[in-house]
This record gives structure tokens, sequence and C-alpha cells, in this order.
């Protein structure tokens, strides 16, 4: 066993000693040493439970004859994070606890790991480090939150940030506000919707990195409970048989995600996650997938943000499982690739069917012919930009209006609420990429005002740097090169038309090439906004977005 390096031989007496110190016996000792990468923590509403969740590993893995000890991760919470200084490390946050896994597993040989991630960064952080570190490995989350009800209708974090342009619009008082944030995250768990905690939760399982049902069963479900006692007793038998992460993540599996992410309408964080993911595989991953893909593949469910439909639904209309069974259909699930369980993707979908067609529709009936995610191309985005189609309303599919132009986020988000922004604009938020941000913020605030005013229908914003997974309406991310590298979007000016076709996949600033060499010969980066420190160090290391912002170097 790989633990024996620090178990086993007379040379291994303290190494022993030290287990002992613990209160392990030394049949613990002898048994397979299972690690559980705990990420419990009080901040996130999405971890403050997972004592609950590891306490139901650890005896699954004694059920099975194995010995669990757990670590810690961190862990931040994009929420509280959001609109201030903390969002620069949100997504930085996901290669310190990829590389914080592989020192703990590293340092002290587990036999095989269980990671116990649920929110944004944690899930593709700790799904990184077990690639990285090829032993037998499980994911399982924490789960989704349910759904809140205000007023008669689905609320949910997103509907608290809306609501505060809402407030600014006239549409809602402060005490409605207040109201709505006291109802909208009514349980622990991973905020309700199809965000990119629950995405990429979702793509754990269709990967076949979790057993099924992870990505859907409700945090507060006693059903999580057993999951996690049915995959702390897996991870044992995992062991046993030697299969590895990298057995079950190859280029088929990768695929396998992509198309379950278009029929689902995933966050465009997996646009940052998936090649990132990949990359530790060894696999090879372009933006060009993800179009292929959502070519392929139609939009089968409509849920929160983009439509009214949530996570709890979701797993009680067949969950993931059943829309791998619907997509295969169409020929763009290989169901010959392994999965944890031991078995083949086929092998796991038999007798799982889909519930509720409204939830999950067929794919002769999708909510839109083409998948969730399309990645435009064009003289504003060379090296491409995301967005999330399945969010954005008809009317804005194609547009073509003047740029808005502001150095930062919070600049755009001022003028938004101030009443700046009209109908027919394309703000354009800069310098807020990897690089340039540094750590590629999320821009929920900036979209959800937008929406909150009553503007989703009528106006676009394009930036460098990303978007929460609860954003809806015309909003482009990723825009790569991003402005701190000299992109294009660098050189955009007030009032420059700016042409967007979905459809076509063209992001284009209509200016002539030759007034766009001038302005590149007068241009110089700016300083940088954060000199020292784990973000500066970032900044120097970090890759393009659409390379999935891994550090190089």
């Amino acid at each position: 066993m790989r633990s024996d390096r620090m178990k086993k031989g007379i040379e291994r007496a303290p190494h022993r000693s030290l287990f002992k110190a613990m209160g392990y016996t030394d049949d613990e000792i002898r048994r397979p040493i299972i690690g559980i990468a705990n990420s419990f923590n009080e901040i996130i509403p999405g971890h403050i439970h997972l004592r609950q969740v590891v306490e139901a590993v650890k005896a699954g893995i004694r059920l099975n004859g194995g010995t669990p000890v757990e670590f810690g991760s961190i862990g931040v919470c994009d929420g509280i994070a959001m609109n201030h200084l903390g969002m620069r490390y949100s997504l930085s946050s996901r290669e310190l606890i990829a590389d914080s896994v592989e020192v703990m597993a590293q340092a002290h040989p587990f036999d095989g790991l269980v990671v116990v991630p649920s929110c944004d960064k944690i899930t593709p952080g700790m799904i990184m480090a077990i690639l990285r570190l090829n032993i037998p490995a499980i994911v399982i989350a924490g789960g989704p939150m349910l759904t809140g009800n205000w007023r008669g209708k689905k609320v949910n974090l997103i509907s608290v940030f809306e609501g505060i342009g809402e407030v600014k619009a006239g549409k809602l008082t402060e005490q409605d506000l207040c109201e709505l944030e006291n109802e909208a995250c009514p349980t622990c768990g991973s905020c309700a919707g199809m965000f990119t905690a629950n995405s990429m939760n979702c793509l754990s399982e269709a990967i076949g990195l979790s057993l099924p049902g992870n990505g859907t069963i409700p945090a507060v479900s006693a059903h999580r409970i057993r999951l996690a006692k049915a995959t702390g007793m897996r991870i044992v038998e995992l062991v046993k048989e030697g299969l590895t992460p990298r057995d079950i993540c190859t280029p088929s599996a990768f695929k396998n995600a992509v198309a379950v992410d278009m029929a689902l309408g995933c966050s465009t964080n997996t646009v940052l996650h998936v090649p990132a993911i990949a990359h530790e595989a060894g696999v090879d991953l372009s933006l060009d997938i993800f179009n292929e893909m959502s070519q392929k593949t139609p939009h089968l469910c409509n849920l929160i943000p983009a439509g009214p439909h949530s996570l709890q639904e979701l797993h009680l209309a067949g969950g993931i499982q059943a829309i791998l069974k619907e997509l295969t259909s169409l020929g763009v699930i290989d169901t010959d690739a392994i999965t944890v369980t031991g078995k083949t993707v086929g092998e796991n979908i038999k007798g799982h069917e889909v519930r509720d067609r409204e939830i999950i529709r067929p794919v002769d009936d999708p909510y839109h012919k083409e998948g969730g995610i399309a990645i435009l191309y064009g003289s504003l985005a060379p090296q491409g930009a995301v967005v999330k189609q399945s969010a954005v309303a008809p009317e804005m599919l194609v547009h073509k209006g003047p740029a808005r132009v502001f150095e930062s986020e919070e600049e755009a988000y001022e003028a938004i609420l101030g009443g700046k922004i009209n109908k027919g604009d394309v703000v354009v938020i800069r310098y807020e990429g990897p690089k340039g941000g540094p750590g590629m913020p999320e821009m929920l605030s900036p979209t959800a005002a937008i929406v909150g005013m009553g503007l989703g229908k009528d106006v676009a914003l394009i930036t460098d740097g990303r978007f929460s997974g609860g954003t809806q309406g015309a909003a482009i991310g990723h825009c790569s090169p991003e402005a701190a590298e000299g992109g294009p979007i660098a050189f955009v000016q007030e009032g420059d038309l700016i042409s967007i076709d979905i459809p076509a996949r063209r992001l284009d600033l209509l200016v002539d090439e030759d007034e766009i060499k001038k302005r590149q010969s007068n241009w110089t980066p700016p300083e940088p906004r954060i000199k020292s420190g784990y973000l500066a160090r970032y900044a120097k290391m970090v890759s393009s977005g659409a390379k999935g912002a891994i550090l190089e170097g």
C-alpha cells in the first residue's frame, strides 16, 4: 500500500508512534489509510454542514475496513467576497486549494482520498489536486441549497443582488429588500441555482469522479448523508482496485462533461475550470470543444438563473444520470467511459429515467437547439470570449451598440446604479482579467444591477473578467487576450461601436485597423493594483482565461 511509506517496518516505528500519540491503534494503522480533505468553515453556507458529511464519509470508510484521516482546506465564499477586494482572491484560491491537498497527500502518503468541497473554487481546486496526485479518489460535495420563497415566488441569492437595482429603480422599498434577504437563502448548501458551485458538482458526476447523485441531492437531505457513507465505502474498494482519476478523466470523459454542461446551461466559469482540470489530467482541451459540443447538444434544462427550475427539481426529475441517458440518443456521450463506481457510464445509467419532461426536456423538444454556452471570436476577442447564451434574451442575441468604457468593476457599478447607462449601450469593463484584476473577479454586482434596473433586454456587458454562475443577460466574459496583456479590449474608446452576434459566434470592435494600431502604439499597461503578497505572485504566473487561468512557470 502507498501508506506503507509511513507505517511499515522497524524504520517506521517513530512514525507509528506519532500515529499512536493521536490514539490510532495498530489495527487502524494496518488498514488502508484514507485521507479526507474537508473544506468545512464558518464563512460559506455551502460548507457550514460539511462536518456532518465528513462524519458520514468516515463511517463508510470504517464500515469497509479503512481508516479515515481528516485534514482541512481553505475556501472563499464568492457571494460574501463579491464587489470588493475579496473577490480578487476567489479564482486565485483555486490554485492554493489544489496545492494544499497535493502537499498533504504527498507529505502523508494516503492510500486513497475523499475530497469534500461544495462551492465555487473549492470543487475544481480539489479535482485538480486529485488528478495531479493520481491516487484513488472520490469527490463528495455538500449539495445544493433549497430555494427560498418570498411573496409566493422562488428566490435565491441572485434575487437579492438584483433587488439592489430594483430598489434604485424604485421597484422595491428598502424594507422589501430586507424581507427578501431574510428569505432568499433558507438552508445550508451551495447557492440554489445552476451557478458555478452546482455546475462543477454536477460536472464532477458527469465526468465520473463522484457517485451518482452528487450534483443534485439537496444539502439538507438524508440522502446526502447516505451518499457520503456510500462514498466512504467505495473509496476503500477503489484502493483495492487501483482505479485512479486519470483512468477516469480521459478525453471522452471530458467530452461527456461538456455535453452535460451544454444540456444544463451551466455557469460560464466551467470554461475556466474544465480546461484547468483537463490540464492536470494531461488532456489538451481547447475552447473549441465548447462550441463543438454546444452545436451538437441541445439545452434541455431551464434552471435558475436562466429559468424557473431548481436543483431540487432537477434531482427529482432524474438528475445527471437521467440527462446522460437522454443525451445518448444523440451520440454525444461515450457510454464506455469508466467512472468511480467501477462501472461504465452506460452501466450507471441503466434504470435511470427522466421523471419530469418539463424539467428535463427530450432531445427532440429542447428549450434551445444549442447548448447553454457559446465561445465568441472576433476582432475584440481573438482568443475567445464566453457567454451563457441560454440566459440571453432573444432580443440581445444580435446587438450593435456604443461602448461605455470603465477601467474597473466599481466604476461601472456606480454608473449603472446612478442611471448613467442607456438602452442600447455596451458596457465594457477592462483590466479585470487574471493578470489585470488581478484574480479575474466576478461581475455579479453590475450584471445584477442591469437586470434589476430593467435593462436586461437592452444592455450588453463585456469584460476580460468573469461572471458569477448567477449572471443572466448579454454578459460576455473572459475576453482574451485581456487588457493587461495588450488585448484589443484595452484599445476600446467611449462611443466605439461593438457588434455582438452570438449565433454566428462573433464579437467585433467596429473600428478601422489602422486606428487600432495607432491606439496600440500609444498604450502603456497600467501599474499593478496589488504589488505584494499572494496576488502579486499570482499575477506574474497566471495564464490567459482562454487557457483556464492556470499557473505557468
